[in-house]
């Protein structure tokens, strides 16, 4: 009977410390100033990495830069674990920030793996506040990456339209073919919205023209989705051109647009066909703030900030504020846990007065947006989306983080 009691006790102990073990938190991936943002481009039989620290605090000194392969992103152990040689040198300052580039063998990396990095002790690679991204084809074999005017790294998929650009392409400069398809302006419908009430989607979009470009050459697109390729074999990827100020919002219109999640039809139009309709906005969160001018202000830097935002972290196929996470960023703010498994993400929402909630994408991806999401949109999450809506109409969220 001793040895069965012990085996027994081992295994109890054993369940005891599975259950202990944290699930990696993603919640900093959506915190701006916590950030690291990685792209890459192939470069024969590499693959070189590009990143941006948001921020010096996120370089631990005296530490390498870890870098770990996982099979998904809650495996609990790495395929494998390197790092940089010579790190601190290498790094570039970048404003408030800094950067880095460098190459990984294409042989040690295969797509739907998932990449971690962070510079400090080797078990923050492993956390949730690393840099994270999960290797697409064409991550593994896109040969160009976007830059700024002098050669910069853009290490981001949208431009504003007549901004300088150049796509610098790895090898013999060649030619680029630029496909332009309409822009989308179609919101995300609320979390609650039954499938047979959801918009119809288009199957198929049609080009509207193409061009063909030097690569290397100073490029300014108008405004519209952009499938861009230099390879015939390489997959096509995409680019947003928008508005000149964009990811912030400055006209009239571009600021009434996302009052969509909050207001009705009849607002908006009241909005839009205002003689001053700038004014009439403020006047919006003016009345919504019952009169207090302090809380109006800071109504406005917390949605417009979130608008902001969610065009940094999600524009792909159209703006960030138009999908589904941008959608849920915007009302709820940043979700307080991430959790990523399976071509799943869950946003865990943990607030006072009852609007907490749970809400699930599953990866949706395509051309245009490789790292998509779509919401499950369930009836169950009406209640709590019309609390955090009233909370905007009653002018109570009024702080960053809300």
């Amino acid at each position: 009977m001793k040895p069965l009691y012990l085996l027994l006790v081992v295994l109890l102990s054993l369940g005891s410390a599975l259950q202990a073990a944290p699930r990696r938190d993603f919640a900093t991936q959506y915190r701006a100033e916590r950030r690291i943002i990685i792209d890459t481009r192939r470069e024969g039989d590499s693959v070189r990495l590009y990143l941006r620290f948001p921020n010096t605090t996120l370089i631990r000194r005296g530490f390498p830069l870890h870098v770990a392969l996982w099979a998904d992103y809650d495996a609990k152990r790495a395929l494998w674990q390197d790092t940089v040689r010579r790190f601190s040198r290498r790094l570039q300052p970048d404003g408030e920030g800094a950067r880095i580039d460098f190459c990984l063998p294409l042989p040690r990396l295969r797509a739907g793996q998932v990449l971690s990095l962070a510079a400090g002790p080797a078990d923050e690679a492993a956390s949730g506040e690393a840099g994270w991204l999960r290797l697409t084809p064409e991550h593994l074999t896109r040969s160009f990456i976007l830059t700024d005017s002098v050669g910069q790294p853009l290490l981001r998929h949208y431009v504003r339209a007549g901004e300088p650009f150049m796509v610098d392409s790895y090898g013999e400069d060649l030619n680029v073919q630029a496909y332009r398809y309409p822009l989308s302006s179609l919101p995300a419908a609320p979390p609650m919205t039954s499938p047979g009430a959801m918009p119809a989607q288009p199957r198929k979009l049609s080009a509207q023209d193409s061009a063909r470009y030097r690569a290397g050459s100073l490029l300014r697109l108008q405004p519209g989705m952009y499938l861009l390729r230099v390879n015939p074999a390489e997959p096509r990827s995409g680019i947003l051109v928008e508005e000149n100020t964009f990811p912030a919002l400055t006209s009239a219109d571009e600021l009434i647009a996302p009052l969509v999640y909050l207001t009705t039809s009849v607002e908006r139009k009241k909005l839009f066909d205002a003689p001053e309709p700038k004014k009439a906005v403020d006047q919006f969160w003016l009345t919504v703030a019952g009169n207090n001018q302090t809380i109006a202000k800071q109504l406005i830097r917390t949605y417009y900030g979130r608008v902001q935002e969610a065009n940094q972290f999600f524009s792909a196929h159209k703006a960030g504020w138009l999908t589904d996470r941008g959608l849920l960023y915007l009302v709820l703010g940043p979700p307080e846990s991430v959790y990523r498994e399976a071509g799943e993400e869950r946003w865990v929402y943990r607030a006072d007065q009852g609007m907490g909630g749970t809400f699930v994408f599953r990866a949706k991806p395509s051309t245009f947006a490789p790292d998509n999401y779509e919401l499950v949109r369930r009836p169950e999450h009406e209640q709590l989306w019309y609390a955090a809506v009233e909370q905007w109409r009653k002018g109570r969220t009024a702080r960053p983080g809300r």
